[in-house]
């Protein structure tokens, strides 16, 4: 098995940047895995603003919202301000102008922007993320991300809509424009009021262009499971098609919380560690 090195920057979700490596340096081939690795950036940071904001909506609304155990996403650097007087009613989220380390690991600065008509579990809440010069480890995002609560699904979980249209600049330089259309589960902690123990299940697709002009297109072909209480994706499997390459599928694994995932290309199995 041939082993290359995935870096992710990332939620929902997670951000991927990957960098091959051989048995012997100079003549084993490895795959491109560049669109692999913008659109798990993407996806990464476009899902974990919805775990930050409800996580910020829930400091904002309790008492014991300086309490370091009800941080997950957050680190004691962000300001939070809610005014529910408006309608819609509006959230932001201030990392601050300089690098704010937060509690997922990840450096923030500027704002996410949050505007909502209802509860984030009440049926038919739209909620809308915007951006104000926002940067994730120093890549930064514009755009809005936009989601319905569309009530209990046949199965009788709480299920959202999700839509993205966005653009990160990449510090190490060139774009990612991207674009998803989602459906996100709740089928675990849904009548808690922690979000540690809060399980989804996401569905859907999404594309891309690079820099350099090429695209790709990506479909989760088994749900992706996100568990709160783990910083990766515990399990699902994606296809990913470049338009100049061959088919990628990724593979998460069973269930184990740990930083393990595959690509399969060209019938050629490559691990890959997830960060």
């Amino acid at each position: 098995m041939k082993k290359i090195s995935f870096k992710l920057a990332i939620i929902f979700m997670m951000s991927l940047a990957i960098a091959t490596t051989s048995c012997k340096k100079d003549d084993s081939p490895t795959a491109d895995t560049t669109s692999s690795s913008d659109d798990a950036m993407a996806e990464s940071i476009f899902d974990n603003v919805s775990n930050i904001s409800n996580e910020a909506y829930s400091l904002a609304t309790t008492t014991y919202k300086t309490e370091a155990a009800n941080r997950l996403f957050l680190g004691e650097c962000a300001e939070i301000s809610l005014d529910t007087t408006v309608m819609p009613h509006a959230l932001i989220i201030d990392f601050g102008p300089e690098n704010c380390l937060c509690n997922d690991g990840r450096y923030r600065r500027g704002k996410i922007i949050v505007t909502f008509t209802g509860r984030y579990r009440a049926p038919g809440t739209v909620i809308t993320h915007e951006f104000e010069e926002y940067f994730v480890n120093d890549n930064k995002i514009e755009g809005s991300r936009v989601v319905t609560n569309m009530g209990f699904n046949e199965a009788g979980n709480m299920n959202y809509n999700i839509e993205v249209v966005g653009v990160i600049y990449k510090a190490q330089g060139g774009t990612i424009s991207w674009n998803s259309s989602l459906n996100r589960e709740w089928v675990e902690g849904l009548y808690t009021y922690t979000l540690r123990d809060d399980v989804y299940l996401i569905t859907g697709e999404s594309d891309g262009i690079r820099a350099d002009g090429h695209t790709w297109t990506r479909e989760i072909t088994v749900a992706l499971r996100k568990e709160l209480s783990c910083r990766h994706i515990v399990s699902g499997t994606l296809e990913i098609k470049p338009d100049d390459k061959p088919l990628r599928i990724l593979d998460f694994g069973s269930g184990d919380c740990d930083n393990i995932a595959t690509v399969l290309v060209n019938g050629v199995v490559y691990t890959i560690f997830l960060r």
